[in-house]
């Protein structure tokens, strides 16, 4: 016979680890990035990495695959598959060196510029305004905590999008989706 637990004045059961809490808050937070990532898939045509591979192509005139790998922290083999997406998409172009054929350089097309003025930020927007009117002392109080979670989870060396995106970590091997 399973033993109920009593249950405080909101709702949540009475007693709560803070393992048990912070998981709750994880998962909210996932769930959140989940719902703002088909948001902008649904309104936009375009995935969380995806954006912001193009908003870091749109910052630079050309640019190399691997220095965008180094800009949005993705590896070289996932930064060629959302490449693949994106021109696919007509968003981006690829061209390789005149001077050096083993060079390749992205650059946005017409259509990439027209998305990337349209789109919205790849950070919740609510989150990011939040973000923004918060003291800087608190901005890095929450930075340090998450980070430590990430070390606490021994997961601070996994190669991580600025974009969160859901499912387990085999599922995320490929974020570009």
């Amino acid at each position: 016979m399973a033993v109920r637990r009593a249950k405080d004045d909101v709702g949540k059961p009475a007693q709560e680890g803070p393992e048990v809490r912070v998981l709750r808050a994880l998962r909210q937070i996932i769930r959140a990035v989940d719902m703002h990532s088909k948001k902008l898939t649904a309104e936009h045509g375009i995935t969380g990495p995806q954006l912001v591979t193009l908003l870091c192509v749109a910052e630079h005139q050309s640019i190399t695959p691997s220095e965008i790998g180094r800009e949005v922290h993705l590896s070289n083999s996932t930064i060629v598959g959302v490449l693949d997406r994106l021109e696919a998409k007509g968003l981006v172009k690829r061209q390789r060196s005149e001077h050096d054929r083993r060079n390749v350089f992205v650059t946005i097309t017409a259509e990439g510029k027209k998305l990337v003025v349209a789109a919205p930020s790849p950070l919740q927007d609510r989150l990011a305004s939040s973000l923004r009117v918060l003291h800087p002392t608190e901005q890095m109080a929450i930075l340090s905590s998450l980070e430590r979670i990430a070390q606490l989870m021994d997961a601070q060396d996994i190669d991580a999008a600025p974009i969160l995106e859901p499912g387990t970590i085999s599922d995320n091997a490929d974020p570009g989706n």
